[in-house]
């Protein structure tokens, strides 16, 4: 039975300002928004036996009482925020961190204080640096006073049942994760692997720091992954989000919804 759900927070718009304009498909024109690319914010919650796992945290929306949305879809899912015991980041683009503090009257606080919160050190590095305003440093300012930062390097364990493995591609430090619980192996690649589009029309990206290692990195995880049978997470998915692999009668694999 596959334990991982999708929190999601919206479809939107990105223009050349790298803000995030809420978009709904049944309602806007695409044609009013020239320019702009079209996605889909998906963090990702999974059971392990060592505890709730949350795999990036969204764009960190709050409601008009301040409640983060990522905290009301983890109650929907039937789950409590303070039951989080790690947040994985692939990388720290405000996309995928915003979620990671809530802020009040202007007063951050840690979303997850029960959580070890894994970032890799040459990423937490880069967002300090001012190379890119996709980057928010009061949100990492907040962490950092937290205690509850854990920075990595490199690849290794957390547990006997999430690995880390720096992979660059999208940002210079960007990091996948494989968690693996029970007999379900679930594959995180945050922004080098966001949309299952990707693997089967193959492409460099502009948005990439290094579109064409990413590039190869997609093939490789779809080498491995599919004949050995990991759930794929796709962050910016607009249409699968979690899948599998299933063997077609020639031998290939195709992609279907693994939750179905």
């Amino acid at each position: 039975m596959v334990q991982a759900y999708s929190l999601y927070e919206g479809s939107f718009s990105v223009d050349k300002s790298r803000k995030f304009i809420p978009f709904d498909p049944l309602l806007d024109d695409p044609k009013d928004r020239p320019g702009a690319m079209f996605i889909r914010v998906h963090p990702f919650l999974i059971q392990t036996n060592a505890g709730l796992v949350l795999c990036d945290t969204g764009l960190g929306y709050t409601d008009d009482s301040a409640v983060l949305q990522l905290h009301h879809n983890i109650r929907k899912a039937g789950f409590r925020p303070e039951d989080v015991k790690y947040v994985l980041m692939s990388h720290l683009h405000k996309d995928h961190a915003g979620g990671m503090v809530t802020f009040e009257n202007g007063t951050g606080r840690i979303a997850f204080p029960e959580a070890e919160y894994i970032v890799q050190r040459g990423e937490w590095e880069d967002a300090y640096s001012g190379i890119s305003s996709s980057y928010r440093t009061e949100i990492f300012d907040v962490i950092q006073r937290s205690g509850n930062l854990v920075l990595v390097e490199g690849e290794g364990k957390i547990n006997d049942e999430i690995s880390y493995a720096l992979n660059g591609g999208h940002t210079a430090h960007h990091q996948a994760f494989h968690i693996q619980t029970d007999d379900q192996h679930y594959f995180f690649g945050g922004d080098v692997l966001p949309e299952p589009e990707e693997i089967f029309h193959n492409y460099v990206a502009k948005y990439d720091f290094d579109g064409r290692r990413s590039k190869a990195l997609r093939q490789e995880y779809w080498a491995e992954g599919a004949p050995a049978g990991w759930i794929f997470l796709f962050y910016h998915s607009k249409n699968i989000t979690i899948g599998r692999s299933q063997i077609r009668e020639d031998g290939t694999y195709k992609l279907v919804n693994a939750k179905l």
